[in-house]
């Protein structure tokens, strides 16, 4: 499987247009919808212009302040932004990453740190978010606090989200961009990017060398 590479201008033009709408747990036809999404024939993404590493301090699901920068620095972090309760892509999502996991020898998970941040935090708190993860794989890191401080953090690495509302039928809907962003050990910063279809297949083949700072 071949790695793209493409610019950060382009990137951030396509997360702009590649939002998924969630609803709750309505797993009806047109609950994920892609808009202008391009079309997508490759796993990993590898940015020609990497992303700093958000300067974020969100809540984790302890209720302790987390400092993204800090304690992740020197890991290979993956990010993603989505919510617990998010019918399809954000559970895939999570679990076909806690599939390549675990697949990894024990040395290289520890050596790894997947970042779930909500886009819902006034459902998301803590013990829900912490519950709905260790059921995913406890070692995942979920974070929430204020929305706007969340949205800011995603758009400063391209990936959108909008606010949750509710619908008529009393559904919420969460838009938000499906993308993981895989941040270097060595750099610390975001250079590979993996869409809402990456299996854990493709996780599982990428990961080892993500864990060393190459390109997949």
């Amino acid at each position: 499987m071949r790695t793209t590479r493409v610019t950060v201008a382009a990137l951030a033009a396509a997360a702009a247009l590649t939002l998924s709408a969630c609803g709750d747990n309505k797993p009806a036809a047109g609950s994920v919808a892609q808009v202008n999404a391009p079309a997508k024939t490759t796993a990993g993404t590898v940015l020609d212009r990497p992303f700093p590493k958000p300067e974020l301090v969100l809540t984790d699901t302890t209720g302790k302040p987390w400092n993204l920068r800090e304690q992740t620095k020197g890991k290979l972090t993956l990010i993603y932004f989505g919510y617990t309760n998010c019918p399809d892509v954000c559970p895939l999502t999570m679990s076909n990453i806690a599939v390549a996991r675990k697949a990894l020898p024990k040395a290289d998970q520890d050596k790894l740190q997947v970042v779930f941040v909500t886009t819902d935090p006034e459902r998301d708190t803590p013990a829900s978010l912490g519950s709905w993860l260790k059921a995913q794989d406890p070692s995942f890191i979920g974070l929430t606090g204020d929305f706007t401080t969340i949205q800011a953090a995603a758009r400063s690495i391209g990936i959108g989200i909008d606010p949750a509302k509710k619908e008529a039928d009393g559904s919420v809907v969460s838009m938000h961009g499906a993308q993981v962003l895989a941040f270097s050990p060595k750099t610390d910063e975001g250079y590979v990017l993996y869409g809402e279809d990456t299996s854990a297949d493709a996780y599982t083949k990428d990961l080892p060398k993500l864990i060393k700072g190459e390109n997949p």
